[in-house]
């Protein structure tokens, strides 16, 4: 049964959280009176305790704030918790008395003099219209006016809200431990999920597919969203596109078969005694049993329209005085795997974490957490879980997110010390003899470059080994500053190394090295064969040649070494490798990085990217590398035009491709990835590239590359674009990084919305190398209108506006972290779950208590950071290539 009087304490703390503004029903507290009389006089309470709460209800709108509060806490103390058991007394019995076991309810104190109650208000036009009459009675309504037509609703604009008061005591968690199978004192953090009820070995092993196979792993399982049902309102009060729950009574519920029988719909009409609305269900037909006709249940779900009536999307039904996973509150919602529905998580969560968010010590010494203002971890724990409102919700997102930021620092900060306390070796050149070097180049350095260079030469002049990461946004000129340090390498009798993502990228630098380093040894390679001097090392290299490179490397005579992954089998060795140059180091693991370094005695290391990524982003993730920026660009070099094209625009778009290749210019198209899925970024290029040459270009000569086809035929196919040979290169983003045409004038990106902004600036890079004006078209899925709210969209704009790299790394991170410019994972941030890289105030604080803690203790191994010494070893350990970030 349901029992009214927990209704109204829900409804009272919702008041109370609000700040007492008797909108914790809307309309006014008085709004519950009927619902509660029905369904009060159906129990066994006692007439004049109704009556009291009755009378209490009706005043309340007429107190002061003061007084609202006072007469609430005197209430929720005298309002039973549970129902009586025994039976009503007869008719004959004396109703009014008051059971001496309970106090009777006073009514609160009324002022002088007494105010009517408040009547609601006319309903503003965005909100919904009242449906129904005012009702006191539960005699259902005749079907056909059970819900009155409303006018479309219309996006409602929000209104001001008093902020929630503070809570008064710490967060408990989700209630009392939930009762399971087993003994519980027996349940631990490895216990397995097959505890809980509901789990046996099958739902286990479905459950294991989303990384739950202890109870443990519950925890930080984190839910991927938050749907707020913490509002109760009423029917007549609804808002379109609002999360909202509704505590209302059944009018009537019935079940009727749809699609010839095959399907099965539940309707319900509920009502508050403010309006009605009708909600409908699919193939539920046992929600039947929980909508008898005069019964009170919750709802929640998002308001929608149908026929122009208010309805909720999705419904989650649930009895009012149950412990409300799916309403009510705010809804966590998790990832979930096949035949596992959300409730069903929401309920094994609930219980997983509720065992085990207490039994975790807390990791973090007192003063760190009292520096940082943090949340203690258990707590944390069970509100990133189960919050009991938003701004717990915020605080469990700061303890946690500190936790992961405070670990990846340290771990940083451990590698740059341990870097820092190595030994290598020493590479100088003169001052005269690089000037001669650079005397030799077409073009004059830039100011950037030029400061860049000297950064390098500092290091490698040291006997600590570099750690360098040289950022330089398209076109900057970041090769030729490696060109320039490989030549100190080589004239200072040491070896040096390029390992380059793609074969292609791989064989433009070796071309670009052939030209820019002749000059550069006069002394070693003075009179002799520059190519037995400078190797290309790929995987499709043939055995022959891969042979003679070894013997090179480990002899020596071999100087310079372009590559790719092909550099860190174990068939290669060096002589004296003193210098690793890797370009474009996201796109490679930090184990392969590793290898590769591993190579020599602790050489020096440049890591290089095209890739702008904001500074104080940069000096977080790479906190054990210095940092040099080139952010000039060569003088000469012409904007490139960027426009949005929209799908009524594409057939302009290619008539304008079409001019530029008249003119003797070429053109890329890139088709978009839209899964990384080898087959299927193949696939779409393939069917793109047979449309085009068939239905648009049917004239002109179109190559084709995607990720499917082998090393040879990439090369075979970039030479012939090359050339010349080819007018359009249809591909898909294997050309995103490093490829060069200079003729090539126009870069067509179809399905922009669906690339991040870096990519679209590596993507924009491919053109604009020549002497000739270039454009980049970005071809959206979008509409020029339903799109304009679409973060695809506020991309493409934001290309539009600006050609800087850095301006557009700060809005990429803006709109989609740093995962999209960065490669976490493959960069060795995987373990940053809720950690937000854009949270500066947060990284910074995490930044300040790192320093602090590894000054006074770089090894953690004083007694109170025992806990937090073994939480950092857990977070770096499933890292690929631990202990090398960079």
């Amino acid at each position: 049964m349901t029992n009214p009087f927990e209704t109204l304490r829900k409804i009272l703390q919702n008041e109370a959280a609000r700040g007492y503004d008797n909108k914790g029903m809307v309309g006014g507290i008085d709004k519950f009176i009927p619902a509660f009389e029905q369904q009060a006089r159906k129990t066994n309470v006692e007439e004049a305790l109704i009556a009291d709460v009755v009378g209490w209800m009706k005043q309340y709108s007429a107190l002061s704030t003061e007084d609202r509060a006072r007469a609430m806490s005197d209430l929720l103390a005298r309002l039973p918790v549970a129902l009586p058991s025994p039976q009503r007394p007869p008719a004959s019995a004396n109703v009014n008395a008051t059971p001496a076991s309970r106090p009777a309810v006073q009514p609160p104190p009324q002022p002088a003099p007494p105010r009517p109650p408040t009547q609601p208000g006319p309903v503003p036009q965005q909100r919904l219209p009242d449906t129904s009459e005012k009702r006191q009675e539960p005699t259902p309504p005749p079907r056909q006016t059970a819900v009155a037509p409303a006018p479309a609703i219309r996006p409602a604009e929000p209104s001001p809200r008093p902020r929630p008061s503070p809570p008064r005591r710490r967060p408990q968690g989700p209630g009392p431990r939930p009762p399971l199978s087993p003994e519980p004192d027996g349940v631990g953090l490895d216990a397995p999920f097959t505890v809980l009820r509901g789990v046996g070995p099958e739902r286990a092993e479905k459950l294991q597919k989303l990384g739950l196979s202890v109870m443990g792993d519950a925890l930080t399982f984190y839910p991927r969203r938050y749907v707020d049902y913490s509002q109760l309102k009423p029917i007549n009060r609804l808002e379109y596109g609002e999360e909202v729950t509704i505590i209302a009574t059944v009018w009537e519920s019935y079940v009727k078969r749809t699609r010839g029988g095959q399907s099965q719909m539940v309707t319900a009409v509920l009502s508050d005694g403010t309006g009605a609305i009708e909600l409908t269900w699919f193939n539920q037909p046992w929600l039947m049993d929980k909508l008898p006709q005069g019964k009170q249940v919750q709802v929640a779900g998002r308001v929608d329209q149908y026929m122009g009536r208010p309805t909720l999307r999705n419904p989650e039904l649930e009895e009012v005085d149950s412990e409300s996973l799916n309403s009510g509150r705010i809804v966590p919602i998790y990832n979930l795997t096949q035949d596992i529905k959300g409730p069903a998580m929401r309920r094994w969560m609930y219980e997983a974490v509720g065992y085990t968010a207490p039994r975790v010590v807390e990791p973090l010494p007192p003063s760190i957490r009292e520096r940082a203002g943090l949340m203690n971890y258990s707590d944390a724990l069970l509100q990133i879980h189960f919050p009991d409102n938003q701004e717990l919700l915020a605080a469990a997102r700061k303890r946690i997110a500190f936790d992961e930021l405070l670990l990846l620092l340290l771990g940083i900060r451990r590698q740059r010390a341990e870097w820092q306390a190595a030994t290598g070796q020493p590479l100088t050149a003169a001052d005269e003899q690089l000037n001669s070097v650079i005397a030799t180049l077409p073009y004059a350095l830039t100011g950037a470059q030029t400061r860049a260079l000297n950064d390098i030469r500092a290091d490698m002049a040291r006997t600590r080994p570099m750690n360098r990461l040289l950022q330089g946004d398209v076109g900057s000129g970041k090769t030729v500053v490696a060109a320039l340090a490989m030549s100190v390498a080589v004239n200072s009798g040491a070896q040096a190394a390029l390992m380059a993502p793609t074969a292609i990228l791989a064989e433009q630098h070796y071309r670009n090295l052939q030209l820019q380093i002749p000059g550069t040894a006069r002394e070693p390679l003075r009179d002799a064969n520059l190519k037995s001097q400078i190797a290309l090392l790929l995987g499709a290299t043939p055995d022959s040649e891969k042979q003679a490179i070894y013997a090179g490397l480990r002899d020596g005579s071999i100087k310079i070494v372009i590559g790719t992954q092909a550099l860190i089998q174990e068939k290669v060795e060096f002589a004296n490798l003193g210098l690793v140059v890797v370009d474009e180091q996201h796109r490679f693991g930090v184990a392969q990085r590793a290898k590769l370094r591993g190579k020599g005695g602790n050489p020096h290391l440049l890591v290089m990217t095209a890739t702008p990524i904001p500074r104080t982003l940069a000096l977080t993730v790479y906190g054990d590398l210095d940092l040099s920026i080139i952010d000039e660009m060569p003088p000469g070099r012409l904007p490139i035009d960027t426009r949005v094209v929209y799908v009524n625009e594409r057939e302009r778009a290619y008539a304008f491709l079409r001019s530029q290749i008249q003119q003797g210019r070429q053109a890329f198209i890139i088709c978009p990835l839209v899964e990384e899925s080898d087959k299927i970024e193949a696939k779409a290029a393939v069917d793109e590239h047979a449309r085009l040459q068939k239905q648009v270009f049917p004239d002109l000569r179109l190559g084709l590359l995607h990720g499917r086809m082998k090393p040879d035929e990439k090369d075979a196919v970039m030479a012939g674009f090359r050339d010349g040979e080819t007018h359009i290169l249809v591909s898909t983003s294997v050309v995103e990084v490093g490829v060069d045409v200079p003729n090539a004038t126009v870069m067509l990106v179809e399905g922009a919305n669906w690339f991040g902004l870096a990519q679209l600036h590596q993507f924009r890079g491919r053109v604009g190398r020549g002497e000739h004006q270039s454009y980049c078209l970005l071809a959206s899925d979008l509409g020029p209108d339903g799109g304009a709210k679409d973060e695809g969209d506020a991309r493409l704009k934001a290309m539009e506006q600006t050609q800087d790299g850095f301006v557009l790394a700060e809005k990429d991170l803006e709109l989609r972290g740093p995962g999209e410019f960065l490669g976490t994972r493959q960069a060795g941030f995987g373990g940053l779950r809720l950690a937000k890289l854009t949270d500066l105030p947060l990284i910074n604080l995490a930044r300040r208590e790192a320093e602090t803690l590894y000054t006074a203790d770089p090894n953690l191994e004083k007694p109170e950071h025992a806990l937090l010494a073994e939480k950092l070893a857990a977070f770096w350990q499933g890292m690929e290539g631990a202990g090398d970030v960079s």
